[in-house]
């Protein structure tokens, strides 16, 4: 190869599936965790990690085969990763491509952090709910202590 050359290594598209794009660098493994992959039945997953954007400087991307997400899927994924794009890929194309929008309230994604909380309390099956305070970055609040949850505390619970 000649030095004028540069060599590049590409990423293959994928036939059908989801595209995870501008994912806050260095946080697609917690996303991995969250979404449980790799699994049985998703085996192809590909990760690109603290790429340059010249939108948000450096980002993660996640492409995964064959799997197409589900909001309460998405609704996690904004608590880590809120200014994230889908993809959704059918015979190679995208067929819809949407920016992840936390909604105003979350169920049972996270815990509360306040170990007095009701919801922390084992003989009380209550479903953790927390009302969103800001999306970028997020930050929540328990709808039953009001204990406030900042984004280290939701990051932590993801690792």
């Amino acid at each position: 190869m000649s030095d004028d050359k540069k060599s590049e290594l590409k990423i293959k598209a994928i036939e059908n599936g989801t595209v995870i794009d501008h994912i806050t660098a260095n946080k697609s493994l917690h996303i991995l965790k969250i979404l449980e992959l790799p699994n049985d039945e998703t085996k192809n997953v590909t990760i690109a990690m603290n790429v340059s954007s010249s939108e948000i400087g450096r980002k993660d991307i996640l492409k995964i085969e064959n799997r197409e997400l589900d909001s309460s899927e998405l609704n996690q994924i904004a608590l880590i990763a809120p200014k994230a794009t889908i993809n959704i890929i059918r015979d190679f194309k995208p067929v819809k491509k949407d920016k992840i929008i936390l909604p105003n309230e979350i169920k049972s994604i996270i815990k509360c952090t306040n170990s007095k909380c009701i919801t922390n309390n084992i003989n009380e099956p209550i479903t953790p709910k927390f009302k969103v305070i800001t999306k970028n970055p997020p930050q929540v609040r328990c709808h039953y202590c009001e204990k406030l949850i900042k984004t280290e505390d939701i990051e932590k619970q993801f690792e």
